[in-house]
């Protein structure tokens, strides 16, 4: 057996377990049954990659230099909220004043760094720091564990193995080539680090140097993360002359299934359904694509809630016409392509909504 001890972090402690003389040694963690074996046979296999990856002896030995398994992780993983924000909701928290202010103030810290990635990636200030502001609040976010054990720890629970092993191995491989301590590289449950929340395989392929100093650290320059990001954006098709989306208001009964994201129109075909400004002025009458894109479980409730109302003022409530009842107004937004490139980074549709939301508050 290669190796003879194991890390377990429960409840926020550290105990170290030796196994010196169980052959099948199974150790109590909160998941159930700690297989030893199996946590052995990992470690083992990734020496074995690694290695044949060319990944150097230095990095290989500090990899493997007591890892730490911790429940802590499988449990989010296992346990990941189905709970999801109205988008109203959601944009109050992640387009808070606090969150504008802080971005205002990040473009005045960093007005040359910025102006570079622009000159450089084409991406301008104001959405580099959105995306900044929704992965890490400007860098405030603290990492809780490092990315070693949180890979580790997942391809244990086996979910996604061969994912998380593809995301160790690419950590240590920018960890070699960056001269970085993998034992400094710190990141999410999930495996995401850096002011821009990237994973390793997205670093790899995305990360650039932003201080000059020959070297990709995003955790702890501002100026690889935001070079990095810019260059990401940048091969995702990112357009500087485009808008993101633009707010609109929709007829009562509008269809609700077209409201996804992923039926798209022209916004003269859209304006000849009825979509409007939100001051009711005609969208440019152009031959551009988009989508639209609502709260389409909100207005369900609002239609719900109407019917429920006019069925209360009438003497037959089964008189009631569902098709016309008094309903809302419908909000929606128009959804062009940097839209469906940010989708690119994170695919929520949500997500998308509240980068351009800040950005524009930002700008």
């Amino acid at each position: 057996m290669t190796y003879k001890n194991v890390f377990l972090r429960l409840c926020g402690a550290v105990f170290f377990a030796t196994f010196p003389c169980f052959g099948n040694a199974a150790v109590t963690a909160e998941r159930g049954v700690f297989d030893v074996e199996r946590w052995y046979g990992i470690l083992d296999d990734v020496r074995t990659k690694a290695a044949a990856q060319n990944i150097s002896k230095d990095t290989i030995d500090a990899t493997l230099r007591s890892p730490a398994f911790i429940p802590a992780i499988v449990k989010s993983d296992r346990n990941q909220s189905e709970f999801k924000l109205t988008l109203d909701s959601y944009l109050a928290r992640t387009v808070s004043k606090t969150r504008i202010a802080q971005g205002k103030k990040m473009r005045n810290t960093y007005p040359t760094m910025l102006s570079r990635v622009e000159q450089k990636y084409g991406v301008q200030p104001h959405v580099i720091l959105a995306f900044w502001g929704l992965e890490s609040n400007y860098g405030s976010y603290k990492a809780a564990h490092k990315l070693k054990d949180a890979f580790f720890t997942l391809m244990y629970e086996g979910r996604r193995q061969t994912f998380f092993e593809k995301q160790l191995l690419a950590l240590m491989k920018i960890a070699d080539k960056n001269d970085l301590d993998i034992d400094d590289i710190y990141g999410s449950w999930a495996g995401a680090m850096g002011h821009f929340q990237f994973i390793p395989t997205t670093l790899a392929q995305y990360g650039a140097d932003g201080n000059g100093d020959g070297k990709i650290d995003i955790i702890h320059s501002v100026g690889d993360a935001m070079f990095s990001a810019g260059n990401y954006l940048n091969k995702l098709g990112w357009d500087k002359n485009e808008r993101i989306v633009r707010k609109v208001v929709l007829p009562a009964n509008f269809d609700a299934s077209l409201l996804d994201g992923k039926t798209k129109k022209t916004l003269y075909e859209w304006a000849a359904m009825g979509v409007t400004n939100p001051d009711g002025s005609r969208i440019p009458d152009v031959e551009m694509m988009a989508g639209l894109v609502a709260d389409i479980n909100a207005i369900n409730d609002a239609r719900a809630i109407a019917i429920t109302q006019a069925a209360s003022q009438t003497v037959d409530p089964n008189a009631i016409d569902t098709d016309v009842a008094p309903q809302p107004v419908i909000e929606a937004y128009l959804t062009y392509p940097n839209f469906y490139r940010i989708k690119r980074w994170n695919s929520s549709n949500w997500y998308a909504i509240a980068i351009a939301m800040l950005a524009d508050e930002i700008k």
